[in-house]
């Protein structure tokens, strides 16, 4: 198994159904320790659970509850999960907005969990991963970064933002052996959206070339890929699992 005897911390995992679990699952079906974290203890035991159960797994699984949004939240997390080989920045928090009637509130709050809480991971884990001879960081963004979408001003900011952070954090890490990328989904069918938005995501998935969604599965394949060796040549790259939505 590619991952066995590594250990991956996946922010935003806390929640059956979102890309942080499917993610999660994926990687523990290689074989990799899995570190958890969300808000909710209760939520995040029953993702563990369902890790344990994951065929194949061999890994062991355990939740942090950490809050994202607070400097000491994160510090705590990343001292909690001591060295890792693995990090995906994933939590998120989404905005949606028109410029004009955007409370400042949320525009922090947005801020705090998508650009900040990464930066503090990344500046307080890669140093970890390079005394221990290297490591992957994947950075979870959005087709929003470069495509003006109304209403998603902030939201598309901190990704372009985090999209910058990977070409720096490539740039600076690579005599250490650690690697920086990202992958940026298109429309993509997890609880959260659909709770939002409806099954179909609003018609977002004719917007791709694909004429579809996605399954978080089939971005959490592309994160997997990007944090194993089988990525040994890549960093820096932002790479777009959006049904070519940013092709046409």
């Amino acid at each position: 198994m590619e991952f066995a005897g590594k250990t991956a911390l996946v922010t935003g995992s806390g929640a059956i159904g979102g890309l942080g679990h499917v993610t999660a699952r994926v990687l523990a079906a290689g074989g990799a320790d899995l570190i958890l974290t969300g808000t909710d203890p209760q939520r995040g035991a029953q993702v563990a659970e369902d890790l344990r159960a994951v065929g194949g797994s061999a890994g062991a699984v355990r939740f942090v509850a950490a809050d994202l949004s607070d400097p000491a939240g994160v510090r705590h997390l990343a001292a909690d999960a001591g060295a890792v080989d693995i990090l995906v920045n994933n939590a998120s928090m989404m905005t949606f907005a028109p410029t004009a009637g955007q409370d400042l509130t949320s525009y922090d709050a947005a801020f705090a969990v998508n650009v900040r809480a990464p930066f503090q991971l990344t500046a307080l884990l890669a140093e970890k991963m390079a005394a221990g001879g290297g490591g992957s960081i994947v950075n979870v963004s959005s087709t929003a970064a470069g495509l003006g979408m109304p209403g998603m001003a902030v939201y598309g900011a901190t990704k372009a933002a985090l999209e910058s952070l990977t070409r720096t954090w490539a740039a600076e890490f690579a005599e250490s052996n650690v690697r920086v990328n990202a992958v940026a989904p298109g429309p993509m069918r997890t609880s959260k959206v659909i709770a939002a938005m409806g099954p179909d995501i609003g018609g977002m998935g004719l917007t791709t070339a694909l004429k579809r969604t996605s399954d978080p599965a089939e971005v959490a394949q592309v994160i997997a890929f990007l944090a194993s060796d089988r990525a040994s040549y890549m960093t820096g790259a932002i790479v777009a699992a959006d049904g070519g939505r940013t092709a046409i």
